[in-house]
């Protein structure tokens, strides 16, 4: 039990920090925004502003190339490693395990070009409208949370 337990826990840690690595990949150019970013658009910043997270990201981007390359070839080791219904415990622990420490590693990435961004970038009244929408983001979360501890867990039907 404490085994699965900490499979499962590590499973969540892997899956919330998948929004780093999302984040960081989003702030790259390609897929959806997700984080922080699209609070970014809410501000109105002006195209040099623009013109500057284009550059600070650009630069990240050397610095968290191996990483999204880590991450990369640890899912295709998961998806090698679990193909055709296999499943080795200690195997897919091992690359879980890799996988949250790369994707720990982007999280800290994203979380320093976005102060990066909020620090060199925006202006006062523009930090103080983030400040605002992040409380919000934060507000809907938690409530998200105790909405979903609140509702009982569904009983099986006998």
């Amino acid at each position: 039990m404490k085994a699965t337990f900490r499979t499962v826990m590590i499973a969540l840690l892997a899956v919330a920090l998948c929004g780093g690595a999302s984040l960081a990949y989003a702030m790259e150019g390609g897929g959806h925004r997700h984080g922080g970013m699209h609070l970014y658009r809410q501000l109105n910043l002006t195209d040099a502003q623009k013109q500057q997270i284009k550059s600070l990201v650009q630069a990240q981007r050397a610095t968290t190339q191996p990483l999204r390359q880590q991450m990369a070839a640890s899912r295709v080791a998961m998806l090698q490693a679990t193909a055709n219904g296999t499943f080795n415990q200690a195997q897919v622990q091992s690359i879980a395990n890799q996988q949250a420490q790369v994707m720990a590693q982007l999280a800290v990435a994203r979380e320093s070009i976005q102060n990066q961004i909020y620090t060199q970038v925006l202006t006062p009244q523009q930090q103080a409208q983030f400040n605002q929408l992040r409380t919000n983001q934060i507000n809907r979360i938690n409530q998200h949370l105790q909405a979903s501890q609140q509702t009982p867990a569904a009983t099986p039907a006998q």
